[in-house]
């Protein structure tokens, strides 16, 4: 990298990631791993068994995990950003915690005292942010969650990310972390054309050619009629990355925090407990930051 920062203005990261669910997810891991500023500690693999019934996909916290091991390996980062495996399935109800090297290893960090602060990302379902809470609520107190999800307020609605475990969002919404919300109409304004990502990422290295690589050939592949478009894709887990170089002050409103409901509903609810609720994220600064760290390690 041709510049660093102050060792005082890094931050710990945890990503969270259901990496193998559609195509965008590769963009903003490989973002995170060329960041100065990110101390990244882990990155967990996130399950999507519902949506990825849908494309009769199964094992899918395996197929995350195995893309996050070829990640590493295609930037040189297998050293320094380990892979770890989250929970195999979305929670079963509001109070369930099954096994989770991922939400083990959030605890771990933000349990640790004197450090610098703890951010946790996730670009998918929030399971095993739940997990993590479930284990040892102290978390709350210790680690800020960004989070790719949800549908727009006030009504809320279906939404991919919510989708794949609505126990696990509304135990996070219901404790006291601080939560930052990404939700469908911010995220998806991370809009790119495929030629743009051919003409600016591909030629960067092994990493690069890969990344335009499965993102064609998930393009190609789906036969859905409105989705995708053909020519451009949103890489909208890219904002879990650039908000924590710059946080967008004037970018969101302190909300109160709804219940959700089983078929993705917000309930509002007299509550005290507010999420950063995004309304505008700079696509033009998360997207060029990408492709200058690519140029920057790969050309």
């Amino acid at each position: 990298m041709a510049f660093d920062i102050p060792e005082w203005r890094k931050i710990r990261v945890i990503i969270d990631t259901d990496a193998k669910n559609e195509a965008d997810d590769q963009f903003a891991i490989v973002h995170g791993l060329l960041t100065p500023r990110f101390d990244i500690l882990g990155i967990v693999a996130a399950q999507f068994e519902n949506t990825g019934s849908m494309m009769e996909r199964r094992d899918t916290m395996r197929q995350s995990y195995d893309e996050i091991e070829k990640l590493l390996s295609l930037t040189g980062f297998a050293k320094e950003a380990p892979a770890i495996e989250g929970a195999l399935k979305p929670l079963e109800s509001l109070r369930s915690a099954p096994e989770s090297p991922g939400a083990d290893l959030i605890v771990e960090e933000a349990m640790k005292e004197g450090e610098k602060p703890l951010f946790a990302v996730f670009m998918g379902p929030l399971t095993n942010m739940a997990i993590a809470l479930l284990r040892e609520p102290r978390v709350a107190e210790r680690v800020t969650v960004v989070w790719i999800g949800g549908e727009d307020y006030p009504n809320g609605g279906w939404e991919y990310n919510l989708f794949n475990d609505i126990h696990a969002a509304n135990v996070v919404f219901a404790s006291g972390v601080e939560l930052w919300q990404v939700p469908r109409g911010v995220y998806s304004t991370i809009r790119i054309s495929i030629a743009e990502l051919i003409h600016k990422v591909r030629p960067c290295g092994k990493v690069g050619a890969y990344l335009v690589e499965q993102l064609c050939d998930f393009n190609n592949s789906m036969k859905y009629p409105e989705w995708p478009k053909g020519e451009m894709w949103s890489l909208g887990d890219s904002p879990c990355i650039s908000l924590l170089l710059d946080e967008h002050e004037y970018g969101y409103k302190m909300l109160p925090r709804p219940r959700i409901s089983s078929d993705m509903y917000y309930i509002h609810e007299k509550t005290d407990r507010k999420v950063r609720v995004y309304h505008y994220v700079d696509s033009r600064f998360t997207l060029e930051d990408m492709f200058a760290k690519l140029a920057l390690h790969y050309l």
